[in-house]
């Protein structure tokens, strides 16, 4: 019986049904909790380091994993609203390739994530303040990425309007 139950678990398998490749998630029908396909989800993300998690920053990942879940939940795509702020070492990952080469000596990983994201509609913003600290020029940051005068404001004002801030 314990072989067919772990069997029956394994059984379950990973899927990006929005963000392909990113944000793996499983499924589970009877789980207590589910997304309501009824509600609107205005969610926040507050990206301010460089841990990584398969590759790409850990923020950025956790966003495609949201996107993914709710997804599997049937929330339709124009009931969730997605934003981050990304700042402190963080700000890094918005370079242009080129850029993050001279920086880090390799490609960045995160272009391909944010263009998937973005595509999908997710607002990233990064903090102007933090890119002057860090001494990043603002034409080697990504076009498609929207300058913020900083985090804190991206932060405030999305909280403002109701926006949920995302602990990950």
């Amino acid at each position: 019986m314990l072989i067919i139950s772990l069997g029956y678990t394994n059984a379950q398998k990973w899927e990006t049904p929005i963000i392909d490749g990113y944000g793996e998630v499983k499924y589970f029908e009877k789980a207590a909790i589910q997304p309501n396909p009824s509600l609107e989800y205005k969610l926040l993300f507050d990206i301010k380091d460089q841990t990584k998690k398969n590759g790409v920053n850990k923020g950025l990942w956790v966003i495609a994993r949201t996107l993914n879940m709710l997804s599997l939940g049937e929330v339709q795509r124009n009931n969730i609203k997605i934003v981050a702020s990304i700042h402190g070492d963080a700000s890094f990952l918005t370079l242009k390739d080129k850029a993050y080469q001279n920086k880090f000596g390799k490609s960045n990983p995160n272009l391909e994530i944010i263009d998937k994201l973005i595509a999908n509609g997710v607002e990233l913003y990064v903090c102007s303040q933090a890119t002057a600290a860090r001494n990043i020029d603002q034409n080697s940051i990504n076009l498609k990425i929207k300058r913020a005068l900083s985090g804190l404001s991206v932060l405030a004002t999305y909280q403002l309007r109701d926006y949920i801030l995302m602990p990950y």
